[in-house]
C-alpha cells in the first residue's frame, strides 16, 4: 500500500476523530528510527511493512503514528539519494500535516517547500508547481504575515517561468502585488480587545532556525549555549482553563487571532544583564509574586512549551512569573532516542540557569515543574546543584516548590538522585498515571523498566517525596498532559504555591493504606477547582496567610454561601497543617 493511499483511507474513515496509539505502536516507531541511525535500507522496508500494517498504524490509523512513519519514510528516501520519490513522500507528509493541523500543531509549509526543491532538483516543474501552490493555501490558512507568502508566490513565479508558462507567472506576480499587509491581528494589550498578553522569560539551548517568524525562531538543533530571552504569548479572553486554543479547520478559524487564540506573538533575545534586570523589575513592581520555572517534556516545539507556561501560570491566576527552559527536543514522537540523547546536556545548563535565577532574579522564592522527559533535565540539574553545595538535610531550601509531573526517570534512579537533591527544595511533589501512553512506551522501550511517572502499583514510594496518583483524572489526547489540561491538578499547584501544605492537609488527596511510605490518591469531584485556583493566587498575591484575612477575601470572590464555606473549612485545615 502507498502512503498516499493510507493518507486517503484515514481521509475516509476517520474525518472527525483521532485514536489514541498504544504503547506497543509508539514503540515500533521509535525503533525504526534508532534502526535508521545504522541500516536506512532496511529501516526503509520496515517502515513500508509498517505502513500497510493495521497493528502499527491502527485501525483506524493514528494520525500521528501514520504522520511519524511517512516524514521518517521522507527522511530515508531523500537520504538514500531517490529524489523523486522522496519528493512525493515530503508532499505526502505535507497533505497529512494540512489535514491534521488542528490536532498535532505541525505546519504543513515546510514539507511542501522541501517536496519542490526536489522535484525541481529533477526537473519536474509541473509536481513543483502543484505543491507550491498546495504551500500557499496552507500558508493563508497559518495566517503568518505576508513576507512567508510573498516568498511563495516569487518561488510560483520562478517555477512557472522556468516551466515555460508566462500566463502562470505572471499571475503569480499579480498576487505578489496585491499583498498589502500582514493578518496576524496587531491591537495591543487590553482586555476590552479580547485578549491578555504573559510574558514568559526563557532560556535555551536550541539553535536558531534564522526565520525571524517567533513560531519557528528556535528549531530542534542544539546550540553551545543557553540563550535568554522574553517571548509574549496572547491568552484570549474566552479561554479555557486547561487547554491551549488554536486555530481548527473544522471550525473554519483560516487565520489565528488572540481573540480566540493561544499564539506566541513576539520572541526577543537578550543578554544576561538585561534578562536579570528586567526580571527583577517584576519584582520591585509586585514582590509577592513567585517565579515559576517550566521545564518541557519529549515531543514539544519551543512554540508550543512558551504556549503551555503561559496556559499554565495564566490558570493559576498570574501568582508567579513564568520562565521556560526549553531544551532542543525533536518535536516528533520518533525522535525519542534522539530527545533523550540531547537532553542530558540540557540539565547541566539548566543547572547553571538555576543558580543564576536563585542569585540574580529578585525572586523571593523559586517554584520548578518538569514535565515527562524534561525531568531528566531537573533530576541531573538538581543533582549537580546539591553536589556542588555540599546540601545537607538541615540547610534552609534555595528553591520552594519543586514538582515531576509524570516524569520519564527510571524510577530507582529517581528515588537514589532524589535523595541527594531533596535538601534544596521546600517540598518534592511528584504526579504520576498509571494511564500515561508515552510512560508504558518509555518503560517497554527501557526493557520494562519501571519510570518514576507510573501510578497505580508502580507508584514510586520514597522519604521525603510526597507521590500522588492522579489517574483519576482519566485521560486527555494522550493521557500525558493531565498536570495541565485538568484544573484541579493547576489547583493542587496554586495551593503549595500559596502555602507550603502537606498531602493530608489539601483537597482531594487520599492516603493509599497499603503502602509502607505515604502516598496518595487523588479523588475526582471532592474540590471547586476553579474556586481554588481563584482563591489560592489572590491569597498567594495578597500575601495573606491568617484565617480572618482569609475569609473576607474568600468571601468577595466566590458567590455561593455552600461554596465559601467549603473553601473556608479547606483553608482553615491547611493553615492549621502541622506539617
Amino acid at each position: 500500500m502507498r502512503p498516499l493511499f493510507v493518507f486517503l483511507t484515514v481521509l475516509l474513515v476517520t474525518p472527525l476523530g483521532w485514536q489514541t496509539a498504544s504503547a506497543q505502536d509508539i514503540s515500533r516507531v521509535v525503533s525504526i528510527d534508532r534502526l535508521a541511525q545504522s541500516d536506512p535500507l532496511a529501516a526503509l522496508q520496515e517502515t513500508d511493512v509498517a505502513l500497510r500494517d493495521p497493528r502499527a498504524v491502527g485501525t483506524p490509523p493514528d494520525i500521528r503514528i501514520l504522520l511519524d512513519l511517512l516524514q521518517l519514510r521522507a527522511e530515508l528516501l531523500e537520504q538514500m539519494g531517490q529524489t523523486l520519490q522522496a519528493a512525493d513522500a515530503w508532499a505526502s507528509v505535507a497533505r497529512t500535516r494540512a489535514f491534521s493541523r488542528a490536532h498535532l500543531r505541525q505546519d504543513p509549509v515546510p514539507a511542501f517547500l522541501k517536496s519542490a526543491a526536489l522535484y525541481e532538483q529533477e526537473q519536474a516543474l509541473g509536481r513543483a508547481r502543484q505543491v507550491t501552490e498546495a504551500a500557499i493555501a496552507a500558508e493563508k490558512e497559518t495566517g503568518r504575515d505576508d513576507v512567508a507568502l510573498l516568498s511563495l508566490y516569487e518561488l510560483l513565479e520562478r517555477l512557472a517561468n522556468l516551466d515555460r508558462d508566462p500566463k502562470a507567472a505572471d499571475m503569480a506576480l499579480a498576487a505578489r502585488e496585491a499583498l498589502t499587509g500582514p493578518t496576524f491581528e496587531t491591537q495591543t494589550e487590553n482586555p476590552k480587545n479580547g485578549f491578555r498578553i504573559v510574558d514568559v522569560y526563557y532560556a535555551t539551548d536550541r539553535a536558531r532556525t534564522g526565520q525571524s517568524d517567533p513560531r519557528e525562531f528556535y528549531g530542534t538543533q542544539r546550540n553551545t549555549h543557553l540563550e535568554l530571552g522574553v517571548a509574549q504569548v496572547t491568552i484570549p479572553e474566552t479561554h479555557v482553563a486547561g487547554t491551549v486554543e488554536r486555530p481548527s479547520v473544522w471550525r473554519l478559524e483560516f487565520n489565528p487571532s488572540p481573540t480566540k487564540h493561544i499564539l506566541l506573538k513576539s520572541v526577543e533575545p537578550v543578554n544576561a544583564d538585561a534578562f536579570f534586570g528586567r526580571l527583577q523589575g517584576e519584582f520591585t513592581a509586585d514582590p509577592q509574586r513567585d517565579l515559576f520555572v517550566y521545564i518541557h517534556g519529549f515531543n514539544h516545539s519551543f512554540e508550543y512549551a512558551a504556549q503551555r507556561a503561559a496556559q499554565i501560570t495564566f490558570d493559576m491566576g498570574n501568582a508567579a512569573v513564568p520562565v521556560l527552559f526549553s531544551w532542543p527536543s525533536r518535536n516528533k514522537t520518533a525522535g525519542y532516542f534522539a530527545d533523550a540523547a540531547v537532553v542530558r546536556l540540557s540539565g547541566r545548563r539548566l543547572a547553571v540557569f538555576l543558580e543564576d535565577l536563585v542569585q540574580r532574579s529578585g525572586a523571593r522564592t523559586v517554584h520548578v515543574l518538569a514535565h515527562s522527559m524534561g525531568s531528566r533535565a531537573l533530576t541531573d540539574a538538581l543533582e549537580i546543584m546539591a553536589l556542588r553545595r555540599n546540601a545537607k538535610p538541615q540547610d534552609p531550601p534555595v528553591l520552594g516548590q519543586v514538582m515531576f509531573a509524570a516524569p520519564d526517570v527510571d524510577t530507582e534512579l529517581f528515588a537514589a538522585m532524589a535523595s541527594v537533591f531533596k535538601p534544596l527544595a521546600k517540598r518534592t511533589t511528584l504526579y504520576a498515571s498509571s494511564t500515561d501512553w508515552a510512560l508504558v512506551s518509555s518503560h517497554k522501550l527501557h526493557g520494562t523498566t519501571p519510570r518514576a511517572g507510573l501510578g497505580g502499583d508502580l507508584l514510586l514510594a520514597s522519604s521525603g517525596i510526597d507521590s500522588i496518583d492522579m489517574t483519576a483524572m482519566g485521560e486527555d489526547m494522550l493521557a500525558h498532559n493531565y498536570f495541565s489540561n485538568d484544573s484541579s491538578a493547576l489547583a493542587d499547584m496554586a495551593t503549595l504555591f500559596w502555602q507550603d501544605a502537606s498531602p493530608a492537609q489539601r483537597c482531594g488527596l487520599q492516603i493509599r493504606s497499603d503502602s509502607q511510605q505515604p502516598v496518595w490518591d487523588y479523588r475526582t469531584g471532592q474540590c471547586p477547582s476553579n474556586d481554588l485556583i481563584s482563591v489560592f493566587s489572590n491569597l498567594q498575591q495578597k500575601n495573606i496567610h491568617q484565617s480572618e484575612d482569609a475569609r473576607k477575601l474568600v468571601v468577595e470572590l466566590v458567590p455561593d454561601q455552600g461554596r465559601i464555606e467549603v473553601i473556608l473549612s479547606l483553608i482553615e485545615r491547611i493553615l492549621t497543617d502541622p506539617q
